[in-house]
């Protein structure tokens, strides 16, 4: 049994790990500030976990979150692009300080392996399909730019001090939880939450954007398998399906399962977004024996059904 740290594990994604490496019997505690995840989430799970309210940025609550853990999940983040334009600063404090406070508390503990939670929009508009680890990375938000850097920091570490890191680089994550508040990231949640209470449903640019929607169940499994592949540690990968979809497909799809009529309402592309991506995902296939098990079709449909 392994005693393992889920910063951010009241959010989205990490309240679903926390879930799994319970499943798995292992010994979880649970880092968040509560700023974007909610206790809620967790509600499953709190009878069995340690629950820490605390920041990333706070070194005392960090090292003492860290004391005796095998095992890091670092979740903990701003994921809004919108959000970072409008505070880059903070966006910068909270994903790549905090980021650098985490990694310094796990090398000091004597952690075996540490699982940082990246992103697609590190490649940005750079026009090359599909996107594969080796590409120049070019940011085009604050975020981006964040967590580019956290990933040169586990890189750093890894190399230079000798504290094993995984980085996964997550194309559009969705399941249940998705906060359907979130401007970017719950697109799909967003889609089902005004359909389902027949409100108009906004599309930013012309709907024809692609992204690479990978299910938060398939997410979870990555960050399993990068915790203990022995052949991961150093390495990043991106974890998405491999196929690229369109923002009014996943319209047309959502209202054809929930009988929603409505045309969408077009607005104005957002700054700081991508045109098309999706992610080359060989290197996930060969080094961590991990693919996506749903396809958008499938994942839409159980994820309508689990929300009504």
């Amino acid at each position: 049994m392994a005693t393992c740290l889920v910063s951010g594990g009241a959010g989205f994604i990490g309240s679903h790990l926390v879930e799994a490496l319970l499943a798995q019997g292992e010994q979880v505690r649970v880092l968040d500030n509560l700023a974007s995840g909610r206790l809620d989430n967790l509600a499953a799970a709190m009878d069995q976990i340690q629950f820490i309210e605390g920041d990333i940025r706070d070194e005392t609550a960090v090292q003492r979150a860290m004391a005796g853990v095998d095992y890091v999940f670092h979740l903990a983040a701003i994921v809004s692009v919108p959000q970072s334009m409008a505070q880059p600063t903070e966006t910068e404090r909270v994903n790549t300080i905090g980021t650098l406070t985490v990694l310094q508390a796990a090398r000091t503990a004597g952690v075996r392996r540490v699982v940082f939670s990246s992103t697609c929009a590190i490649y940005g508009d750079e026009p090359t399909l599909p996107k594969t680890e080796a590409m120049v990375p070019s940011p085009k938000s604050p975020y981006a730019i964040s967590k580019l850097s956290a990933e040169q920091y586990c890189r750093l570490f890894n190399q230079a001090f000798g504290l094993e890191t995984v980085v996964l680089r997550y194309f559009n994550v969705y399941g249940p939880r998705q906060d359907p508040a979130s401007p970017y990231s719950g697109v799909i949640s967003i889609f089902i939450d005004r359909m389902s209470s027949g409100e108009p449903v906004t599309i930013y640019g012309d709907g024809e954007q692609t992204r690479d929607f990978v299910s938060v169940s398939d997410v979870v499994q990555a960050n399993l398998l990068a915790a203990v592949k022995p052949e991961a540690g150093g390495q990043l990968f991106n974890i998405g399906t491999g196929r690229g979809v369109s923002i009014n497909h996943v319209f047309d799809s959502l209202s054809q399962i929930l009988g929603y009529g409505s045309r969408p309402d077009y607005q104005a592309a957002r700054p700081g977004d991508v045109r098309h991506s999706y992610a080359e995902v060989s290197q996930a296939r060969t080094v961590l024996n991990w693919r996506s098990r749903l396809n958008i079709e499938q994942g839409l449909q159980r994820l309508a059904i689990s929300l009504l």
